[in-house]
């Protein structure tokens, strides 16, 4: 009788994630099989019944490619840098908002609401705030008597650019995973602490910092995954220029197959892209696995 329910229970299980499996199979491994086959082939957008087999000629020709080499750099350059900024940023403006301060409520949706603005809308406006000649940016640094930067329009400051914006953009989301981990500290640490004396700089150390290990180790990983698919940022304001210094990865494979039709090309570049993602997740998952783990 306890194994009839056993099965029942299972079943039922299966029914309630089929749902689930069937969309994980047609929408991601179904097109994953479709990508690394391609990968394999000479395949043009514009006869697509002329495929012809290759072999590893796409990834041959990838190797010697410097455009991918280049884009590969600012996907890297990207990542080092957002990772870590927005990671503090959030965490600066959770431990913000955290005590019970007046506003908290205005706050907290304010440093919250870039999150949910269309990141074509803020790269938009982000172009027009960095406009060399009459962007608000360069405004107030001449008010000040700082000369004007360039901005997008320079090879050197486009990639920082990007940064800087996109780091406004994603630090709020971040910012509400980070208040719930401190919501689950509990204040009586705190307490203690302050009776023996510990300062604010040691509680941060040693009660904070640990208490939100397990938040913070989701938060890089969601961050460096969100950092790998930069492409609407420099699709929006810059186009990959000015001399491919934002063209990323994914905009090279994006522009490889499907504005110049190679989808053959286009899909090694995308397994090269999923291999380095996972490799990188993989490393990121177990430099910060704890050790009693």
């Amino acid at each position: 009788m306890a194994d009839s329910s056993k099965r029942r229970i299972s079943r039922e299980s299966l029914l309630f994630l089929l749902p689930a499996l069937t969309g994980i199979t047609l929408f991601l491994f179904v097109p994953i099989c479709f990508m690394i086959y391609y990968s394999f082939t000479d395949y043009y957008l514009l006869r697509p019944n002329d495929k012809t087999f290759i072999g590893f000629d796409n990834y041959i020709r990838l190797s010697d490619d410097p455009l991918f080499y280049k884009t590969l750099k600012n996907t890297l350059y990207f990542v080092i840098f957002v990772v870590p900024l927005q990671t503090a940023m959030s965490l600066g403006l959770a431990l913000l908002v955290h005590p019970k301060i007046k506003f908290k409520r205005f706050f907290t949706t304010a440093f919250f609401s870039p999150v949910v603005m269309s990141l074509v809308i803020v790269g938009l406006l982000f172009t027009f705030l960095y406009n060399p000649n009459n962007g608000l940016f360069n405004a107030i640094f001449n008010i000040f008597g700082f000369e004007g930067l360039k901005f997008l329009s320079s090879p050197d400051q486009a990639m920082n650019s990007i940064i800087v914006m996109s780091v406004w953009q994603g630090a709020g989301y971040q910012m509400i995973i980070f208040l719930a981990g401190l919501k689950d500290i509990p204040e009586q640490l705190y307490e203690a602490a302050s009776i023996d004396g510990a300062s604010m700089w040691q509680k941060f150390l040693h009660i904070t910092l640990p208490g939100l290990r397990n938040v913070m180790i989701f938060v890089l990983i969601t961050i460096t995954m969100g950092a790998f698919r930069l492409i609407i940022q420099p699709l929006v304001m810059t186009q990959g220029g000015p001399l491919d210094s934002t063209k990323t990865l994914l905009y090279y494979m994006y522009e490889s197959g499907f504005q110049f039709r190679n989808l053959g090309y286009g899909s090694a570049i995308a397994v090269v892209f999923l291999l380095l993602v996972l490799m990188v997740t993989v490393i990121q998952r177990l430099a910060l696995k704890d050790d009693k783990s």
